[in-house]
């Protein structure tokens, strides 16, 4: 079973969908790999015109597989760091993908849940999603996602949820701008279609480079460089004695040892 879906309609919308219902569409190595190697078939196909992000099952994304960093942080340091620079680089290969992306969110939006849905260029969500950057009550650092939640929220909001892991609505994410439509649960493929519509009316090759520009002028086009900084933030840190006591105090369903409230 393939853990990445993707198909494209005869419109040229391109759909690829997280398939891991069984464990929310929480990412592990294949699931990144999917990411990356779906991208890049769908970056080169002209058919292409939108492409549309969503969760198969009950949630959208709940971020990586914890078991699944448990053992990355035990592999030899080069295993280690490459599943970082994999992990950043599907992030910036969606933020940079050539044509228009829509995040469709429902149910959990969680760590990198919400970066992928930060690097889609419009998120619409349902009523009933739930966002949260937890990657820090783990020990490990989000360091994959934080140009994107950049772009998505601005400095101001995100030094308060990417440090504090708090749990948020769709109506503060629409607030804060992660968000941009809500609709009520199960109405998803409505309220995306008449965005759709909207970029399928756009000629395709002026919003790539529209995009492209826009991107380059705001500071996001992410360089192979920032990637390199990130993966070896993510890989230390994932490998480091405190992530080890917080990926463990989650599994094992207890506080991890700093907690005292």
């Amino acid at each position: 079973m393939s853990v990445v879906l993707t198909e494209i309609d005869d419109r040229g919308v391109a759909t690829v969908t997280l398939n891991r219902p069984a464990v929310h569409n929480a990412y592990d190595g294949a699931v990144i790999d999917g990411l990356l190697d779906g991208l890049a078939r769908l970056a080169g196909d002209p058919r292409v015109r939108v492409l549309l992000l969503r969760g198969q099952g009950r949630h959208f994304q709940a971020g990586a597989d914890l078991a699944w960093l448990q053992q990355v942080a035990a592999m030899p340091p080069a295993a280690n760091r490459d599943f970082s620079v994999r992990t950043t680089r599907a992030m910036r290969d969606l933020h940079l993908f050539p044509r228009p992306t829509i995040a469709l969110v429902h149910g959990a939006c969680f760590g990198g849940g919400v970066g992928l849905a930060a690097s889609c260029d419009v998120v619409v969500a349902s009523q009933e999603a739930r966002f949260a950057l937890t990657e820090v009550r783990f020990g490990v650092v989000p360091a994959p996602i934080i140009p994107q939640m950049l772009k998505a929220i601005g400095l101001p909001q995100l030094r308060r949820w990417i440090l504090s892991g708090e749990a948020f609505d769709a109506t503060r994410a629409e607030g804060m701008g992660l968000v941009h439509e809500i609709c009520p649960t199960g109405g998803l493929d409505a309220a995306a279609a008449p965005l759709v519509d909207a970029f399928l009316r756009a000629g395709p090759e002026a919003v790539a480079a529209t995009k492209r520009l826009t991107l380059e002028i705001a500071g996001q086009l992410v360089p192979d460089a920032m990637v390199d900084r990130l993966a070896d933030v993510a890989a230390t840190q994932r490998a480091s004695a405190e992530a080890a006591e917080g990926l463990a105090g989650f599994l094992e369903k207890r506080h991890p040892a700093w907690y005292r409230g």
